[in-house]
């Protein structure tokens, strides 16, 4: 049977973990919230903040920079190699329409470049959550990503939270509007992984 996983304490003196496992991180709280008064006599917990819908909105939009291009790259590369091309006659990049119908009829091409945005987009969420625990957006705002035991992500964790991201995409984006009235300001790929956002300090 395997060990439950625990729950995240709030501002509790933490006992010796059980064996081969870091000790629980206190729970995460929204930003605004000010820091809990202690008891004279208690033991130190750090607090940590989870980060609020906007400002993982931002990083988001950053790391969306990043990998657009990159895949706008890779895909006409690949685009060429592989003779597979949007057709040329009447085509309009602000026809809405056509891209509708695109996207319905199964257009090889636009199949190919939806795939390879969402490959590489997972493969940049993998490495730098496996590497750095966070993406390059958040680490220009100032956060990570961190288990219910305060440790960075395992490689598993990582997997599991871009699984999340896709599961996200799939409702419609809900996956992601979930984390404005989360208690926890958690998102699907969050809840799915087992992991919170919240602010670092410095150069962490």
């Amino acid at each position: 049977m395997s060990e439950p996983e625990p729950a995240v304490l709030v501002d509790e003196p933490v006992g010796a973990p059980p064996a081969g496992r870091a000790a629980p991180a206190p729970r995460a709280r929204d930003a605004a919230s000010p820091p809990i008064q202690r008891a004279a006599g208690r033991r130190d917990v750090p607090s940590v903040y989870v980060v609020g819908f906007w400002k993982r909105l931002a990083a988001a939009l950053v790391d969306f920079a990043i990998v657009v291009p990159v895949a706008l790259i890779i895909t006409f590369l690949v685009s060429k190699i592989s003779g597979v091309h949007l057709p040329a006659k009447n085509l309009k990049l602000t026809d809405v329409d056509m891209w509708i119908d695109l996207v319905l009829a199964t257009n090889p091409a636009i199949v190919m470049g939806i795939v390879l945005f969402l490959a590489i987009g997972m493969i940049y969420l993998f490495v730098f959550h496996m590497t750095l625990g966070r993406t390059l957006g958040m680490r220009l705002l100032k956060m990570k990503v961190i288990d219910v035991y305060g440790d960075p992500p395992s490689p598993a964790r990582c997997a599991a939270r871009c699984a999340g991201y896709l599961a996200s995409i799939a409702t419609l984006f809900l996956g992601f509007l979930w984390i404005g009235f989360d208690s926890e300001k958690r998102g699907l790929q969050d809840w799915i992984a087992g992991t919170y956002v919240i602010r670092s300090r410095g150069a962490e």
